[in-house]
């Protein structure tokens, strides 16, 4: 039996895929994609409703009757982000990204015009939202020249600049020391998409994708730092218990 909980999880992503499906549909089709004002609602309420999905589903795991199945992977796989021997293929790819984001955040508190009012970064902001009169422009989704262009005319930049560059400093110590690896490369990979998203290139695809790769080997990524320590310590907390039901009691 199905519980209700996931019941209105089904139906909120049955919704959630129409938006998309809307949003994405091709421009010579006769049902054009919407504009303007209703493009962002619609894109803000794809992303409100796919977060509420995951939250549903999260709370469903705690009942009895939710079932899982799980699909074994392929060996290597297995090896890959799950042993602890495997680490060593992921050392040389987190000191790379660490000394990266370090460099990276250095070189922004260092330079100047990102602590001191964030001049370099409404710079960069500025040439994201422009739309030239011929060719692309560097943002393709308006709902990210939108947030832009928010962040932008409240002179966000001031404090965004140091959230950015000690953000980049953070990430970069955490990965070269093997501490909370698989959030610090969330964080990473969260700043190279934003970066992708305003239209920058750079080295963000080939960091972003490292990224992922310690994301899903968060678990053996940093055994050779500190996470070999910190991991048996914090455990797992967001690994709910699942309530068993007692079978009724009868006659032997």
């Amino acid at each position: 039996m199905m519980s209700p909980l996931r019941r209105y999880a089904t139906w909120i992503a049955v919704v959630a895929a129409i938006i998309l499906i809307w949003l994405q549909l091709p421009e010579d089709w006769p049902i054009s994609q919407p504009t303007g004002t209703l493009n962002a609602v619609l894109t803000w309420a794809f992303f409100v409703l796919s977060l509420l999905v995951v939250l549903l589903l999260f709370t469903d795991r705690r009942e009895p009757e939710a079932s899982t199945v799980e699909v074994e992977g392929p060996s290597f796989a297995r090896y890959l982000f799950a042993n602890t021997r495997a680490g060593l293929f992921w050392l040389p790819i987190r000191l790379f990204l660490g000394l990266s984001w370090l460099e990276a955040g250095i070189g922004k508190a260092t330079g100047g015009g990102w602590l001191d009012g964030g001049s370099s970064l409404a710079g960069f902001w500025h040439n994201a939202i422009a739309i030239p009169a011929q060719g692309h422009a560097p943002i393709t989704y308006d709902w990210y020249r939108d947030f832009i262009t928010f962040l932008l005319n409240g002179h966000h930049e001031t404090w965004f600049g140091w959230i950015i560059t000690f953000g980049e400093i953070a990430v970069g110590i955490g990965l070269i020391f093997g501490a909370l690896t698989g959030i610090a490369a969330f964080f990473g990979a969260l700043m190279n998409m934003s970066f992708l998203l305003a239209g920058s290139a750079s080295t963000n695809p080939v960091l972003f994708t490292a990224s992922i790769g310690l994301i899903l080997a968060w678990r053996v990524a940093g055994y050779y730092g500190l996470d070999r320590y910190l991991l048996p310590m914090l455990g797992t907390p967001w690994r709910a218990q699942v309530a068993h039901q007692s079978p009724a009691s009868g006659p032997v």
